[in-house]
């Protein structure tokens, strides 16, 4: 049942509200097909259709865009998120994503004050020596205000808007069933796996929400680049940082979308900066396994003595070990123009294979790494290249894993902003020498021994498990509890498809039951009559034809429907 699916009528509000922007954007045949037009209106939520059309002209990546940005904060959120998704999404749907932004008015300061009070443990003006009403920024999730500790220390405070975590799970929630329902009665969106993609977006943005989480990722990156005392972090003040406000350090450098004052008699080498910014992210990404995901202009600010800061760590990716490994063996691939070793690693990391043609799939990357052939290195653009990659298997229907997505998208990035800097910045010319070190230093002698005793160490706990498993497993069968999982795709549909015939069965028995039965009555000489005819035989006739109409609608809308889904 619909009802069932949709959950508490606590959401009903909201949903009817996602429907209509939905509506006026264009998408009244979606809102249709996932059955929340009927359901809605049976809830007494009345939906307006006019002047859908007039949207309905333009561009379905536009339309999207605009709807997002209406539905508000989380919305815009997933269609920042969906930005990174170039695996899943072609340029024309990137090019809108990247266009989204929070249009929000900033919170008046004494809205914010409870709740600054009560996770500050005082008031604003006792704990910093200066509070500036006015917000440095706003955005959806949090604003910032600049201020002043009492030993002269500037910092940023950044506060949660209050009731944002409400509204953000009432919206994840309902994200979450519309993708059950579109995933379920729309096979055409199966491809871009909205139920995965709605639970990745779930849990980045849960993570967003905690601002003492981003001051950990901020001092774990901290940590990380010690040794490059060029790149600069901001400080944690934990004394004033919790769940909903952090402080850290203000950075007053001249800010990425600001490249024209980064000039020569201000004492800036564009050049050393792009070199200097290239070798830090790559450095998170290849060496540490955990890298700023979202290192657009705005988070990155270029200070005196040619240092960068990178602010805001909301949002982090996470390589494994196992998983750097496989990276490296990729861009090598591609800078050293190797193709079977990129369709090896692509290969692996999409995983899902089923109704795939690996053979032609496999011909395709290695003509695109092929085409590169003898180029010089100093040429190549890898964020092109990368682009190109994740194009080929989105044609395939086939997705990267989340943390690879962010990855490209932070490589993309950065190899733009290094382009922004230094028209001369090639990224693969800057990243060969250190993939080149880090597979060295994977051979040293000690790496190797320490590798070594983790596989041993592994090999051993699964011998000494061996044996007891054998006996559980041999225990289990004579007692009969083995079991065997097998899985048929699509097979509530089914039992739903034989449901509804035998409804129709049924109805149609009655109907021909009612025919006959009336028809003899029709012969039956007196009782009460109605138009000349014997009443009970009429009205058995027009219980019939209600009937017969019925079943015609029932079928003509099944069909209808299986038309549709054949179309998309």
């Amino acid at each position: 049942m619909l009802i069932e699916t949709l959950g508490a009528a606590r959401d009903m509000g909201r949903l009817n509200e996602i429907a209509g922007v939905l509506i006026r954007h264009g998408f009244g045949d979606s809102v249709r097909r996932l059955g929340l037009a009927d359901r809605l209106e049976r809830a007494g939520h009345a939906l307006h259709w006019d002047h859908a059309a007039d949207l309905a002209r333009i561009e379905p990546p536009v339309q999207v865009r605009l709807a997002l940005e209406e539905l508000g904060p989380t919305f815009v959120k997933l269609g920042q998120i969906l930005a990174g998704r170039a695996d899943l999404f072609g340029p024309e749907w990137i090019a809108e994503f990247e266009k989204l932004h929070s249009h929000v008015p900033a919170v008046p300061l004494e809205a914010l004050l409870p709740q600054l009070r009560a996770d500050l443990g005082g008031e604003p003006q006792d704990i910093f020596a200066r509070f500036d009403v006015e917000p440095l920024a706003a955005a959806s999730i949090a604003q910032v205000h600049r201020a002043q500790l009492k030993d002269g220390t500037e910092v940023i405070v950044k506060i949660r808007r209050p009731g944002i975590t409400d509204v953000i799970e009432a919206d994840l929630r309902l994200l979450g069933r519309l993708a059950a329902l579109a995933e379920a009665e729309m096979p055409s969106l199966k491809p871009y796996r909205p139920q995965l993609l709605v639970r990745e977006f779930a849990k980045s943005l849960r993570r967003e929400l905690d601002l003492a989480a981003e001051c950990r990722h901020a001092e774990r990156i901290a940590t990380n680049m010690q040794q490059l005392p060029h790149i600069v972090i901001p400080r944690v003040h934990w004394a004033h940082t919790g769940e909903r406000v952090n402080v850290q350090d203000f950075v007053g450098g001249i800010s990425g979308d600001q490249l024209d004052q980064l000039t020569l008699e201000a004492g800036f080498d564009r050049s050393l900066l792009a070199k200097r910014g290239a070798h830090a992210v790559l450095k998170m990404i290849v060496q540490d396994g955990f890298f700023h995901a979202d290192p657009h202009p705005g988070n990155v600010f270029y200070l005196s003595d040619n240092r960068i800061a990178f602010i805001d760590f909301g949002m982090v990716g996470r390589l494994s070990e196992r998983r750097r490994e496989e990276l490296l063996q990729l861009l090598l691939g591609l800078v050293e123009r190797n193709p079977q070793t990129v369709a090896d690693v692509l290969l692996d990391w999409t995983g899902d294979d089923h109704g795939v043609n690996l053979s032609q799939l496999e011909t395709e990357i290695e003509g695109f790494v092929d085409q590169y052939h003898g180029t010089p290195l100093a040429q190549l653009s890898l964020g092109q290249m990368l682009g190109d990659v994740t194009a080929i298997l989105r044609d395939h229907h086939l997705g990267l894993p989340s943390d690879l997505a962010l990855l490209i998208k932070a490589f993309i990035s950065l190899e733009g902003m290094g382009r922004g800097l230094d028209p001369g910045f090639h990224m693969a010319t800057q990243a060969t020498p250190m993939l080149r070190q880090v597979v060295r230093d994977g051979y040293r002698p000690q790496v190797i021994a320490t590798r070594a005793w983790k596989t041993l160490r592994r090999t051993l706990v699964l011998a000494e498990q061996l044996p007891h498993d054998i006996s559980r497993l041999l225990r289990n069968a004579r007692r009969g509890r083995v079991h065997v999982g097998i899985e048929l795709a699509h097979l509530k549909r089914v039992g739903d498809q034989i449901d509804r015939a035998a409804n129709r069965l049924a109805m149609a028995l009655v109907i021909a039951a009612l025919i006959i039965g009336s028809s003899i009555v029709m012969n039956v000489q007196g009782g009460p009559s109605l138009f000349g005819l014997p009443a009970f035989g009429f009205v058995g006739f027009i219980g019939a034809v209600v009937g017969a109409l019925w079943l015609v609608r029932s079928i003509w809308l099944s069909s209808r429907g299986r038309n549709l889904d054949t179309e998309d």
